[in-house]
C-alpha cells in the first residue's frame, strides 16, 4: 500500500495530518478552505445520442436512461435501489433503466461514512467546525466509499433531486412544443404527458438541455409502494441479476485482454516479512511459464495461464524471514489481556456517578471473548492492469475507487490523472475490498512485464492475507437494583483500533505492521461502535483499551456492532437470570425509551412462539438498534455430534420506510446467514504467523443441514430508511448463545461458540 497523492495534497499543500495539529492551525485551515475556490462538475463521458444531465443521470435518445451509481455493486442491491428512488422521481419506465459506474469525482463524495471515519479526530480538534471540516475533506478527497449501510441513507436525497431536474427540463422541452406552460406536464412511464397527447422522455433529451432549473425542484406525491403509479416500495427486478444469472456480467477474473498473461502471487507469513530465497530451477520446468517478479515483500510468477502460474509459484517455494515474534493465539489473546492493564485506554461513554453506585455494592461480572471474523469472500483479490504509454488501466472491485488509483498512481510514480480505473462487481466482500493491495501488485507486474497482467490470488493467499474483524475482549460489570431494573453498567472493550489501521493502510501507504504499531495506543469510538446498550439505567460508562494483537485488522460486515452486540446481549441474558426474570420480559421493562426495538423484540417473540427461556426449550433471544435500523432475533438451537445446529431464526426488523422491500429482506436474510456463520466458524487458529486452516470446508461454515426455517418478519414503518446491509448481523450470535444455554445450561461466553470445545 502507498501514500496518497494528487487530491489535497497535490492542490493545496493540505494533508489529513495538518488537519489533526488542532488548535490555532486548526482555525486556519478553516479559513484558507473557506476562500478556496471549487467547482465540480459532472466528468461523464457521453456516447453518440446520449445527454448528461447531471452527475446521477444520462438520458438517450433512444429512451434510454441510464443512471450514474457511485456506490459499487456487492451483491447488496444498490444498482437497483438508488436507480429506482432516480426512475420513481423521474415518472421513468422500469425497463428502460440501465447502470453505469461513476468515474472517480468529488460530486460523489460519500460524506456520511467519512463522518463516521473522521469524527474521531476532526470535531475534537477544531470545535464545531469540525463536521464541517470532515464533509469538506471528504468531498476535496473524493471520497467515494461503499460501506457502513450508507448507500440510501447518503444517497437518497441526491437521486430524489436528479429525478426531479431531469422531470423539470423533459416537461419544459414538451412545453415549448405545445406552447403551454411547463408546470401543466408530468410525467409517466417514459412520457411526458399532457391530457392526450404524449412524447417520450428520448425525443426531448437534447431540446431538454437548453432550459435552466427552478431555484427549487418540485417534488412528485409520494406514493410509497401503496398503488401502481410510483416505483418506490416496489418489489422490481433487480436489474444486476440477468448478467449474473447468464454469465456475462464481468468480475476481476472474466476480464480479457490482448497478449494478456496471468500472474500469482506469495507474500509469506504474517507480519514484517520479507523475501529471503526462492527455487527457480523447478519452477522454470512448468509449461506455460514466462517470468518471476520478485519484490522486497512478495514473489509472483507469470504464466500464459493461471495455473501455470500457481503451479510454477508452489514449485518455487519462496522462504521469507519475520521480524519480532511469530503470532498465535496465546500472543493474540496475550495482547489483549494486557490492554486491559495498560493506561491507554479512554472512557468514550458515561452517565451518573458509576463509583457510587458500584461502592459496596453487590456487582455481576462476566467476561466474553471473540476470535478474529475472516471475509471469505466466494472473490479472492484479484486485479488486472494495463501499464503502457505513460498511463495504467486497472480493472477491479473496490469500494473505495480514489485510493485504489492513489494507490497504483504511487507504486507506478504516475499521477493519478494518468490511472484509469474500471470499477467491476464484486464477487463478495464484506468490507475487504476497501484496500487494493492486488491492484497495486497487479499494476507493477503489468509494468514489469509490459503486456497486461491479470492478478487472481489463491483461496490460501485471500486467507492468509485476509483483514479479519478484530478480535475482541470484554470485561462486563453491572449492578443490578430492585425489581431486576439495571442500576449501573459497566464494559470494558480490549480491541485494535480497526479504524485508525485502516486509515494508515489506506491513505498512509503504512504496512500492515506499520498500521497496527500506529494504533497500538490510539483509542477510537469506532471500537465500541454499539456497545451502548438501548436499555435504560443509572449509570454507565464504555471504555475502549487499544490492542496490537500482530493481525492487521479491517473493515467487516458489521464491524465492533457484531462483537459488541455478542458481549451485551450474553451478558442481559446473564443479569436476566440473576434477577430471576425471564429474557424476552427483563429486557422489556427497560426498552421505555427505544419503542421500535420493543416492538421488533415482542413480534419477534410472538412470530417465534418465545416460551419464557425455559431450561430445555434451546429458545434464545437477542436484539440491536444500528444505522437508524433495528431488530430482533429469535433462534431455537442445540448441539448436535459437537455442531451447533439452528433449527429455526424468526427476525423481526424496523428499518425504516425501504424502497425496495425484496432487497431489504434479501439483505436482512443474508445478514442472518453471516452472523450465524460467526457463531460456527468463519475463523481460524493462527500459529507461527500462520492460519491453520485455509480452506473453506475446513473453516466450520453452515450448511444447509445446520439451518432450518428463517422467518424475517418487516414492522411496517413510515421513517426515513434505515441501513440493512449490516443490521442482520450482530444479533444471530447471541441469539444463539442464549439459546444454547437454555438447551444445555452451559454459558457459551466466546466466538465462535463451540471454540473453547
Amino acid at each position: 500500500m502507498t501514500r496518497l497523492r494528487g487530491s489535497i495534497e497535490e492542490k493545496s499543500g493540505i494533508s489529513r495530518r495538518h488537519l489533526l495539529i488542532g488548535g490555532g492551525a486548526g482555525v486556519g485551515l478553516l479559513l484558507a478552505w473557506a476562500v478556496w475556490p471549487r467547482s465540480y462538475t459532472p466528468n461523464l463521458n457521453a456516447a453518440k445520442g446520449e445527454h448528461v444531465v447531471n452527475a446521477f443521470l444520462k438520458i438517450a435518445e433512444d429512451g434510454q436512461i441510464i443512471v450514474i451509481v457511485p456506490q459499487a455493486e456487492l451483491g447488496q442491491g444498490v444498482y437497483t435501489v438508488l436507480p429506482q428512488i432516480l426512475a420513481d422521481e423521474l415518472g421513468a419506465d422500469w425497463r428502460t433503466i440501465a447502470v453505469q459506474p461513476a468515474p472517480i469525482s468529488s460530486l460523489y463524495a460519500n460524506t456520511l461514512i467519512a463522518g463516521q471515519w473522521l469524527g474521531n479526530d476532526m470535531p475534537s480538534l477544531v470545535g464545531k467546525a469540525g463536521a464541517w471540516a470532515t464533509r469538506e475533506y471528504a468531498i476535496r478527497s473524493a471520497m467515494m466509499l461503499t460501506g457502513g449501510s450508507s448507500s440510501v441513507r447518503m444517497f437518497a436525497p441526491q437521486y430524489r433531486d436528479a429525478g426531479a431536474a431531469a422531470r423539470i427540463l423533459l416537461c419544459k422541452a414538451a412545453a415549448a412544443r405545445w406552447d403551454v406552460d411547463w408546470e401543466a406536464c408530468e410525467t409517466k412511464d417514459g412520457f411526458v404527458v399532457l391530457g392526450d397527447q404524449k412524447l417520450r422522455f428520448g425525443e426531448l433529451a437534447a431540446e431538454a438541455m437548453d432550459y435552466d432549473l427552478p431555484a427549487i425542484l418540485p417534488m412528485r406525491p409520494s406514493s410509497d409502494g401503496k398503488d401502481d403509479e410510483g416505483l418506490v416500495g416496489q418489489d422490481l427486478p433487480r436489474l444486476d441479476l440477468p448478467a449474473k444469472i447468464d454469465g456475462s456480467a464481468n468480475y476481476a477474473a472474466d476480464i480479457r485482454l490482448p497478449d494478456m498473461v496471468f500472474a500469482s502471487i506469495r507474500q509469506g507469513p504474517i507480519g514484517n516479512a520479507r523475501v529471503k530465497s526462492f527455487s527457480e530451477a523447478e519452477a522454470k520446468k512448468v509449461t506455460g511459464f514466462l517470468k518471476i517478479i520478485k519484490q522486497d515483500r512478495w514473489v509472483a510468477v507469470v504464466g500464459s495461464n493461471w495455473w501455470a502460474a500457481n503451479k510454477a509459484l508452489n514449485l518455487l517455494d519462496p522462504v521469507f524471514t519475520v521480524d519480532g515474534r511469530l503470532i498465535d493465539n496465546e500472543a493474540i489473546d496475550a495482547a489483549l489481556e494486557r490492554a486491559f492493564d495498560s493506561d491507554d485506554g479512554e472512557r468514550f461513554v458515561h452517565q451518573g456517578d458509576l463509583d457510587a453506585v458500584f461502592g459496596g455494592a453487590q456487582i455481576v461480572a462476566s467476561e466474553y471473548q471473540v476470535a478474529p471474523a475472516l471475509h471469505l469472500a466466494m472473490e479472492p483479490m484479484a486485479a488486472t492492469a494495463h501499464v503502457h504509454d505513460g498511463q495504467a488501466e486497472i480493472w477491479m472491485p473496490t469500494q473505495a475507487p480514489a485510493f485504489a488509483r492513489a494507490a497504483v498512481a504511487d507504486a507506478l510514480g504516475l499521477a493519478q490523472s494518468d490511472v484509469i480505473l474500471y470499477p467491476l462487481l464484486a464477487g463478495g466482500s464484506f468490507g475487504r475490498k476497501m484496500e487494493a493491495e492486488a491492484a497495486v501488485q497487479a499494476a507493477i507486474i503489468a509494468q514489469e512485464m509490459g503486456r497486461p497482467v491479470q492478478l487472481l490470488w489463491s483461496r490460501a493467499e485471500d486467507i492468509m492475507h485476509d483483514r479479519p474483524r478484530a478480535p475482541a475482549h470484554a470485561r462486563m460489570a453491572a449492578k443490578l437494583a430492585r425489581g431486576g431494573y439495571i442500576e449501573g453498567w459497566l464494559a470494558k472493550i480490549a480491541a485494535p483500533a480497526t479504524m485508525t489501521e485502516l486509515w494508515a493502510r489506506m491513505t498512509d501507504g503504512a504496512l500492515p505492521h506499520e498500521a497496527m504499531d500506529k494504533a497500538a495506543q490510539t483509542t477510537e469510538r469506532a471500537a465500541i461502535s454499539g456497545a451502548l446498550p438501548p436499555y435504560a439505567m443509572k449509570a454507565f460508562a464504555i471504555d475502549h483499551y487499544p490492542a496490537a494483537v500482530g493481525i492487521p485488522a479491517g473493515r467487516w460486515r458489521g464491524n465492533a456492532d457484531h462483537y459488541n452486540a455478542f458481549f451485551n446481549e450474553c451478558f442481559i441474558d446473564e443479569l436476566a437470570q440473576v434477577a430471576g426474570i425471564e429474557p424476552m420480559s427483563f429486557r422489556m421493562q427497560m426498552l421505555g425509551n427505544a419503542p421500535r426495538l420493543a416492538h421488533c423484540l415482542s413480534t419477534a417473540a410472538a412470530l417465534g412462539g418465545w416460551e419464557g427461556g425455559i431450561a430445555g426449550s434451546g429458545q434464545g433471544i437477542a436484539c440491536h438498534s444500528m444505522a437508524g435500523s433495528h431488530i430482533a432475533v429469535l433462534v431455537a438451537a442445540e448441539i448436535k455430534q459437537n455442531r451447533v445446529h439452528v433449527g429455526r431464526i424468526v427476525a423481526a426488523v424496523d428499518c425504516g420506510a425501504q424502497v425496495n422491500p425484496d432487497i431489504a429482506r434479501q439483505q436482512i436474510e443474508g445478514g442472518l446467514i453471516f452472523g450465524l456463520t460467526s457463531a460456527l466458524g468463519g475463523s481460524t487458529a493462527y500459529e507461527r504467523a500462520m492460519p491453520t486452516t485455509m480452506r473453506l470446508g475446513e473453516l466450520g461454515l453452515p450448511r444447509l443441514a445446520d439451518i432450518g426455517e428463517v422467518v424475517v418478519e418487516f414492522i411496517r414503518s413510515n421513517e426515513e430508511p434505515g441501513g440493512i446491509g449490516e443490521i442482520g448481523v450482530p444479533a444471530v450470535a447471541p441469539a444463539i448463545a442464549n439459546a444454547l444455554f437454555t438447551a444445555t445450561g452451559e454459558r457459551f461466553r466466546t466466538l465462535p461458540l463451540l471454540a473453547a470445545r
